[in-house]
């Protein structure tokens, strides 16, 4: 089981409470967690990723164990305390401006 952190706003929009658990088979990437994140709250498709390109939107960033991983290309393995479910994979909202 995958333990997956939204920020706030996109947790209001999939309607979810707290982290999200999902099942992703292995090998678990990056893709292969926002293809079951999208999965079960197709409401987040375009959210996170362009519809056309699959790229992550810039103002959004992925963490797994205190790492970015936000320029990593979507076949990435995600660390062993992700994959088992020891340690979250999180989605953030980053911010811009002055």
């Amino acid at each position: 089981m995958i333990r997956v952190v939204l920020p706030a706003h996109l947790r209001v929009l999939a309607g979810a409470r707290g982290e999200v658990e999902l099942d992703v088979p292995e090998p678990v990437t990056l893709c292969s967690v926002l293809d079951a994140l999208e999965a079960r709250f197709p409401v987040l498709r375009g959210t996170i990723r362009d519809h056309g390109t699959g790229r992550r939107r810039a103002f959004v960033r992925f963490y797994a164990c205190e790492e970015d991983l936000s320029h990593d290309p979507p076949g990435t393995v995600l660390p062993e305390p992700v994959a088992t479910g020891a340690e979250p994979f999180m989605v953030v909202g980053a911010m811009a401006g002055g």
